[in-house]
Order: structure tokens, then sequence, then C-alpha cells
């Protein structure tokens, strides 16, 4: 039987997997010295708090997550044309023994079993609406383009620098990248803007962690964005986690497979919500494993990371699509070998 990650390689590079990955059971989400000392992730329940790029953020109880406070006087971007006085990017320099804590989690992780995926988020469009607000940005897009990718130029320098240290240092073999691009139902730029905006931009970051041993490069952005696959190919992305139900999966498969895969397919609101069953979980897992099939498709919650919002849906659903490997392939649930599941979120 393959290990976990020797399963999701076959199953993104249209081998012969043995099962379905199951959710993020491949991949260990591990975090750089950025998260760990200068910008740490909120907990759910903190408000208010000023991260390293000056974003006032709130976690409130009973939300998926958190996001930035955009009251007036606390928006960072006061004045798009002069946005240089207000943007000022987090240094990176960390000692050798932060460098060190941060190795010491990636060694701890058994590298047969699973990817060493380095988290970073926000990525670049998220950042932008983070410091302008999100209405304020998607007019900058329109009104005032030059400024916009001069900051995100701003913004990819500092990604740079960050993937260089990461690499240096930790030697990931993934990376789980997080920049949400899309609603539910549509792309928040038409694919010819986003194209014009973004995809240098992350050719460059991501063609950095490739050049430097980065295997697979995932991409988180639960939403609708069927019509920018294209892009994330051209990108170099290897995986885009959170592909909604809305898109049209197997469409995407029937086209894409080979040169993008999808991990996803079981939106929160499937699963995640107040009175939840494990038929809800038995339900969406099986809809997903028997629409897509088991090449270059990894059922998983679209979230960004493993776990959820209500207590159990995580391991609930993760359950159920062991069940379902039983049954369709034969597997013994007790040779399902992995590392203790990871909840992040």
């Amino acid at each position: 039987m393959l290990t976990a990650k020797q399963n999701m390689k076959e199953t993104i590079r249209g081998g012969n997997p043995d099962r379905f990955v199951n959710q993020y059971e491949a991949v260990r989400l591990l975090f750089h010295p950025f998260l760990m000392f200068s910008n740490p992730l909120l907990a759910q329940g903190e408000p208010d708090v000023v991260n390293a790029w000056g974003v006032t953020n709130s976690f409130p109880e009973n939300v998926p997550g958190a996001f930035p406070v955009h009251t007036p006087e606390k928006i960072v971007v006061k004045d798009i044309e002069n946005w240089r006085d207000y943007v000022k990017a987090p240094p990176l320099k960390f000692t050798d023994e932060q460098w060190a804590a941060a190795k010491a989690d990636y060694d701890a992780v058994d590298g047969t079993q699973t990817y060493k995926a380095a988290f970073v988020a926000p990525g670049l469009f998220e950042q932008t609406h983070h410091l302008c607000e999100i209405t304020n940005a998607l007019e900058y897009y329109i009104t005032d383009p030059d400024e916009m990718k001069d900051l995100i130029k701003y913004l990819t320098d500092w990604e740079l620098e960050l993937a260089e240290g990461i690499c240096k240092h930790l030697k990931p073999d993934a990376i789980f990248h997080h920049d949400d691009w899309g609603s539910e139902k549509s792309t928040f730029l038409s694919p010819n803007m986003f194209a014009d905006f973004f995809v240098e931009p992350y050719k460059e970051i991501y063609k950095c962690y490739h050049d430097n041993g980065v295997e697979l490069v995932i991409h988180h952005a639960d939403s609708w964005a069927e019509t920018i696959v294209p892009h994330m190919i051209e990108m170099g992305i290897d995986v885009w986690q959170g592909c909604m139900q809305s898109n049209n999966i197997a469409e995407l498969i029937e086209k894409y497979g080979g040169q993008i895969s999808f991990m996803g397919g079981i939106d929160n609101k499937a699963v995640d919500f107040t009175g939840w069953t494990q038929e809800d979980c038995r339900r969406a897992a099986r809809n997903a494993c028997d629409t897509y099939g088991s090449k270059y498709f990894i059922p998983c919650i679209t979230q960004g990371g493993p776990g959820s919002l209500y207590d159990g849906t995580y391991m609930a659903l993760t359950e159920e699509i062991d069940n379902y490997n039983v049954e369709k392939f034969g597997i013994k649930k007790e040779d399902i070998e992995r590392l203790p599941i990871q909840i992040l979120f």
C-alpha cells in the first residue's frame, strides 16, 4: 500500500493511485519565522490585532477565519497615489535560533509519509485589499493600474525574499500558498485583468520555489475560478486547493488534468454548519469521489487548511473518505498509515 505522499504523487501525476488521497493527509502545513515570531496567525476570539504590515485584523467567534477591520481610520493606504508613504514591508532578517526553531518542526515530520509544506498567507491579491480595503482595491485596479502594479511589485519582491529564506533554511518539498481570487460565483477580476496584474509576479514567485527544490506548489483559493485555470498553470501551480463545487470540476479535470490537479469539491456549507451530521459528511464524500474520480483530484473540504468551524466535521469527513476507500479499493482501514491528523483551524 502506498504512503499518503506516494499516493498523492500518483494522483496528481496521472499514475496509479491505490485510493483517494484523504484531504490534507499528504500535506503537513508548517510555519516559518515570519509567521512564528513577526506575524503569527490570530486565534479565534482575538479582536483588533495590528499585524506586521499595519493591518488591523479581527477573528470573532464562530466565523471561518480572521479578516481585516476596515473602518476608515484603520485602512492602511489612505491615498493610492502615495501608497509608499503608508506601506512599509516588515523585515525578514531572522536569527539563526529563530530559523532553527522553525527547522525543528520540519525535521520532526516524516517526509516519506507526507509533504513538508511551508505555509504562506496572505497572497498578493489579498494583501492589496488588506492594505487598501476590498472595494477601494477593486476600484484602484481600474482607476490606478500603474500604482497597483507598483504596489504588487513591492509585495512580490518581499515575497521573493521570504521564499529564498524558506528554501535556504527549511528546505520544504511543497509550498502551500493562500490567495483567494473569487467568490462562490465569480472571480474578483476579469481573466484578462487578472492576468495583467498577477501572472508575471506569481510566475516569478513560484519559479523561485521550484528552482530551489520545492516539488509542489499548492495554491489555495476557495472560490469559483475556472476561467483562470490556464493562468494558474502558467504561474506554475501544481495543485489548486479550494476549488468549490460551483466550478465544473469534472470538465476541468478532463481538460487540464496532467497540467494541474484539483483539491476540494466539498464546500464547507455542505458539511460544516449548525446541526451537521455524519450522514452529511458521508453524502458529501461519496458525491465528490463518485463524480470526479481519483486521478488529478483530491476530495477535500474547500477551506485553506485542515479543520472546520464546527468541532468534529473535519474528522467525520476524513472517516467517510476512509470508508469509501475501503469499499471502493478493497484496502483495510487498519492498513491506512498517516501522521496524526493535523487540525490547523
